[in-house]
C-alpha cells in the first residue's frame, strides 16, 4: 500500500473512497493508457525483432 494513500469513509465507518498521491494517480493512468493501446492492437499481426530491427536501421534509428 502506498504510504500517501488516504481512504474516505462513510458514517458507518466503510471505505468509499481513496486518495492517492498526485505522481502515483499519473502512473496509475499511463500503465491504464498502455494497457488499453494493447487491448487495442491486440489482432495486429505480429511483427519478428528482426524485421523491427531492419526497419529502425532503415529508418536510422538504430546504428546499421
Amino acid at each position: 500500500m502506498s504510504v500517501g494513500m488516504q481512504f474516505l469513509t462513510d458514517a458507518n465507518g466503510e471505505k468509499i473512497a481513496a486518495v492517492i498521491p498526485m505522481d502515483e494517480y499519473e502512473e496509475l493512468l499511463e500503465d491504464l493508457n498502455d494497457l488499453a493501446m494493447v487491448a487495442e492492437r491486440r489482432h495486429e499481426p505480429k511483427v519478428s525483432l528482426e524485421e523491427v530491427e531492419r526497419r529502425l536501421k532503415a529508418d536510422g534509428l538504430l546504428p546499421g
